[in-house]
């Protein structure tokens, strides 16, 4: 698995995975205290942190189906979107292989009869599965992967 220091770093990594799989990539940077989200106590112009270090945040939103946008916080985690439901705290360095299951067909919904409910489930390398609750309306490629 690889190691991403940087949120640059990431950004580069998806910037390649996007490439190697024909989706467009749009990147939106938020560099400095005062213009991150996790951040807002920082205080008026305050852009670096008390160690003295530029927090970097990097918004990527990424074209086709699913719809998946990823948000990577200075904190090396992330929050993927993908058609609308949220799995947040993943770890920066296993975004590109959460997005790689996504894209090769490996991520499905688990789906229960009873109590009626529904999981995203996307392996990750070392036999780690990401597992998060879908608390909105199954989309159509949501649908299509349902098992």
């Amino acid at each position: 698995m690889d190691h991403f220091p940087t949120t640059e770093a990431a950004v580069t990594a998806l910037r390649a995975l996007a490439d190697s799989y024909a989706r467009e990539i749009e990147v939106t940077h938020d560099i400095g205290a005062d213009r991150t989200s996790r951040r807002t106590a920082a205080g008026v112009g305050v852009t670096t942190d008390p160690d003295g270090s530029l927090p970097h945040e990097a918004y990527v939103a990424l074209g086709g189906r699913p719809s998946v946008s990823v948000r990577l916080y200075p904190d090396d985690d992330a929050l993927i979107t993908v058609d609308g439901v949220d799995c947040p705290d993943v770890a920066r360095d296993d975004v590109p292989a959460f997005l790689r299951s996504l894209y090769e067909g490996h991520a499905w919904v688990k789906a229960r009869r009873f109590p009626p409910s529904h999981h995203l489930m996307v392996p990750l390398p070392g036999d780690r599965v990401h597992k998060e609750f879908i608390g909105v309306l199954l989309s159509p490629w949501l649908t299509k992967h349902t098992r």
